[in-house]
């Protein structure tokens, strides 16, 4: 019986041992990917509310429901479950009830209230459009939202009745605004974003805003006598998209005053504990490229305004008060890594957390988020090259990771291990940073083909994270470089700038010189060059052909070719002419075609892929069509995908994620030698 139940044993054991061999990822494992986002604390610091963001494959949706955890990651349960989108968690700040946005009714997105104690909920609003931001006022009995208020279409055409019975056309759009689409919204249908408040008892909105404007996130004053919020009211507001303010509404009368006054965009302003200060973000607008967004402090009535952050070169953001009022925690991106900062009122910085990140799933940007408890406690994305964002939180003892939502993902797949490195570039010896991604059990002593992946914006940057595409290459067998060339944001002003009235131009260099370092390993196939970006890296990608031959294949997914027809058709024209290149076309054509890849289309010879969304009002595809028309004119190789009813972020809808990735292995698989 023994050596029966021991030959059991090991039978089992084999069986176990074989069903947890790990295999590379695949495609559909897009659909299994789940994610932390939105971690909202709690007054005390006891508990986290967290959104917990996962996919169903039958229907192609991105889904999401609640959760909520002790800070010490005891009792992690769910508050909401079901097929639906449950998110915008805010706590009351009594800490016994939370607002959050559901579909869960008829798939309208309403905005609820849940008591914490009983998890009843109910709906507070039941409009034709869903809230915006939204905040609650400081005594708990109301909330205030920002929600988008339909205005009527004047059209200057004026059809005949037609005659009873008869089927015309649906009657012409007259439009006559300079902004007129945008992408992932289409054509902008006439209204703007107003104010509101609401009774927590629920009941009609009030209306307290009606400007022929749009009106941003409200912000509540201590007493509950008046909301403050930022906004571009100018009158040349179409033609200065990054001119606003931020004001000032009085309740009594619905007054509005404007706290700020420069040339520039002010904006999230943030009331101090005491609700005598106004925190706000902006800068003085010079017209470059890329511009610092900095930290200032003024009273509640817009005097005495100055700014804190003059002597740190970091972008600020998502700025929350200290409990003391001394200070301010904020988020900021460095060399890759994003963290919790805090700076006090005369401007010293300290870090306090770092590795956030992991809310860019499809590729690996820097995302991330956090809150601050009245404790001084912590909750915050964690971000890391080996699985998307979990939850994490910090406190003065250090900091402790609460989930691990993929584990049971990565217990059977293999994940591209990711490695840090830097380079001198070719063209003035800058130092730029990057990371190589490598197939799972990779051996060095073998040769791997490689690819080339960059990032868009081009004011964007890249990090020590997670991203489903990049992992998605790496199984497949390549080694993949992303990098963050000059240009990208995290290494400061000057850096930012290097492309300022100058892109593409030399960032070139810098990717070259990346993809010379990762060959000087010894492990890269050179025969076997690949290279892909998109947005800006579609741009840099189509540049970067023109340049060299030395890529077997290429794929430029949703770029800019020809910067005149770009500036004209692209759904911001007034911001892309006023800050990339301080000329409109017809007053500098030279150096708009100077930039332009369509400029370098004679000199292509690799064969190349064409990638755009159908519905990209960002980057349109009438961009993609004219290199591909180019492309085929010039007898080069080339195709073009287009992603049925996407806008500019593909990855948006997760059957698209797997399209793309799908569409540029196998243009690349196609041109890979043995």
């Amino acid at each position: 019986m023994k050596n029966c139940i021991g030959v059991i044993a090991l039978l089992l054991c084999v069986t176990t041992v074989s069903a947890q061999t790990k295999t590379n990822l695949e495609l559909t494992d897009i659909f299994e990917y789940e994610f932390v986002s939105d971690p909202q604390i709690s007054p005390d610091g006891s508990k986290i509310i967290y959104v917990r963001n996962f996919k169903d494959i039958m229907t192609d949706k991105n889904l999401s429901n609640l959760w909520i955890v002790n800070f010490d990651g005891s009792q992690n349960r769910p508050l909401t479950t079901g097929n639906q989108n449950d998110y915008y968690p805010r706590w009351s700040h009594d800490g016994k009830k939370i607002i959050f946005k559901s579909n869960r009714a008829d798939d309208k997105m309403k905005l609820y209230l849940m008591w914490l104690d009983t998890k009843e909920t109910a709906p507070l609003t039941n409009t034709p459009k869903a809230p915006g931001a939204v905040s609650w006022s400081h005594d708990d009995r109301y909330v205030a939202f920002n929600m988008f208020v339909p205005a009527t279409d004047v059209s200057l055409i004026k059809m005949p009745a037609k005659p009873e019975g008869a089927k015309w056309n649906t009657p012409p759009t007259y439009i006559d605004k300079m902004n007129y689409r945008g992408d992932g919204q289409g054509y902008l249908k006439a209204g703007n974003d107003q104010l509101f408040i609401l009774s927590i008892n629920g009941g009609t909105p009030k209306q307290l805003t009606s400007s022929e404007f749009d009106h941003g996130a409200p912000v509540w004053s201590k007493d509950g006598k008046s909301l403050y919020f930022s906004a571009n009211f100018h009158p040349e507001e179409a033609f200065e998209p990054a001119n606003s303010e931020v004001y000032k509404l009085d309740l009594s009368d619905n007054s509005v005053t404007a706290l700020t006054n420069r040339f520039g965009p002010d904006g999230s302003p943030t009331l101090s504990p005491d609700g005598s200060l106004i925190a706000y973000t902006g800068n003085d607008d010079t017209f470059q490229g890329y511009e610092l967004t900095q930290l200032y402090v003024m009273n509640t009535d817009g005097s005495n305004s100055r700014l804190l952050s003059a002597d740190f070169d970091r972008d600020i953001g998502n700025v929350q008060w200290a409990a003391d009022g001394k200070g301010l925690y904020f988020q900021y991106d460095s060399e890759g890594d994003s963290k919790i900062g805090h700076i006090t009122l005369d401007g010293k910085v300290t870090t306090i957390a770092e590795g956030l990140g992991g809310l860019s799933l499809g590729r690996p940007y820097n995302q991330a988020d956090f809150t601050v408890s009245n404790k001084g406690t912590f909750a915050y994305t964690l971000g890391s090259t080996q699985h998307p964002s979990d939850l994490a939180v910090a406190d003065k003892k250090g900091t402790k990771r609460l989930t691990y939502l993929n584990d049971d993902l990565f217990s059977f797949r293999n994940v591209g291990e990711v490695e840090e490195i830097w380079w001198n570039s070719s063209f003035d010896d800058r130092k730029i940073q990057g990371w190589i991604v490598t197939p799972p059990n990779f051996d060095p002593n073998k040769k791997y083909p490689f690819i080339l992946e960059i990032h868009g914006g081009p004011f964007q940057s890249y990090g020590s994270v997670y991203s489903a595409e990049i992992q998605a290459y790496s199984a497949a067998g390549y080694v993949v470089l992303y990098s963050n060339p000059r240009g990208s944001t995290s290494y400061g002003a000057e850096f930012g700038n290097l492309i300022h009235h100058d892109y593409p131009n030399h960032d070139y260099e810098d990717l070259m010189s990346g993809v010379d370092a990762v060959i000087a390993k010894g492990y890269v196939d050179t025969n076997n060059l690949f290279v892909t970006g998109g947005s800006g890296g579609g741009v840099l990608t189509a540049w970067i052909v023109g340049k060299t031959d030395r890529f077997k294949a290429a794929v430029v997914a949703k770029p800019v070719i020809n910067w005149t027809s770009f500036v004209l058709y692209a759904d911001s024209p007034a911001f892309f002419s006023k800050y990339w290149f301080g000329k409109k076309p017809w007053e500098d054509p030279e150096n708009y075609f100077r930039r332009s890849p369509l400029n370098y289309v004679g000199n292509v010879t690799t064969p190349t892929m064409l990638l755009t969304g159908e519905e990209d009002y960002r980057t349109p595809i009438a961009e993609s069509e004219q290199f591909y028309t180019a492309l085929k004119l010039e007898g080069v190789e080339t195709a073009m995908v287009r992603i049925p009813g996407s806008g500019h972020g593909i990855a948006n809808r997760p059957s698209n994620l797997v399209a793309k990735i799908a569409s540029v292995l196998a243009w690349f698989n196609k041109y890979k030698t043995d």
